[in-house]
């Protein structure tokens, strides 16, 4: 099914010349994998902490479009400066666990909203993300199937939290929302467990 991340060509291209001067300074893939996640971290911390700041929430759609061209960068780094290993592979797929859980369940807080909801998202959004993995455990490529892999999530929390910044309140759109965005998460496990095994049977 269709996703943002069918978009990760465009995008990978347009950075390409940042990715070249990060190579050319020394800067590894692994450590821009760290940093996006310890960035992540710190701003799922501060979100929790100030639920209330209109302005946070407004830079969090600006945070989410860097944190995904860190993803991006991390990969086009290890991919053209022989920088692939075992540990950035490990590091990749829990950093990005990590920063998942560390931003959207900041939304928890937030008065009017369901936590359980929020919870059960991030929680979708790990067994979508583990389900991708597991193609490679079982011979086949890792899957990046939608409707709602990662780049979709980051869009649709990142358009939340814009609404949420310019006064929107949480409540029941909000939880209309991320239920939508469960139900589409099991059907992108259903999606990625299904490409699977058709990819081990062909």
């Amino acid at each position: 099914m269709p996703s943002i991340y069918q978009l990760k060509p465009l995008f990978q291209q347009s950075l390409s010349g940042i990715v070249r001067r990060l190579a050319a300074i020394g800067v590894t893939a692994n450590q821009v994998t760290l940093s996006a996640a310890a960035l992540s971290v710190a701003m799922g911390a501060v979100l929790a902490w100030s639920p209330q700041n209109s302005a946070l929430w407004l830079s969090f759609p600006v945070f989410l479009f860097v944190r995904m061209a860190l993803n991006a960068i991390d990969g086009m780094l290890a991919r053209q400066y022989g920088q692939q290993s075992a540990l950035g592979g490990l590091l990749n797929e829990a950093g990005d666990l990590v920063s998942d859980a560390a931003l959207y369940l900041a939304f928890a807080v937030l008065p009017g909203l369901h936590a359980w909801l929020v919870v059960a998202v991030v929680l979708l959004a790990w067994l979508t993300e583990f389900v991708g993995v597991c193609g490679v455990m079982v011979g086949a490529s890792r899957r990046y199937d939608g409707p709602m892999g990662k780049s979709d999530r980051a869009f649709v929390f990142g358009a939340c939290g814009l609404a949420i910044g310019l006064g929107w309140s949480a409540g029941v759109w909000l939880n209309v929302v991320l239920t939508v965005v469960a139900l589409l998460s099991l059907v992108t496990v259903l999606n990625r467990a299904r490409a699977i095994l058709g990819e081990v049977q062909a």
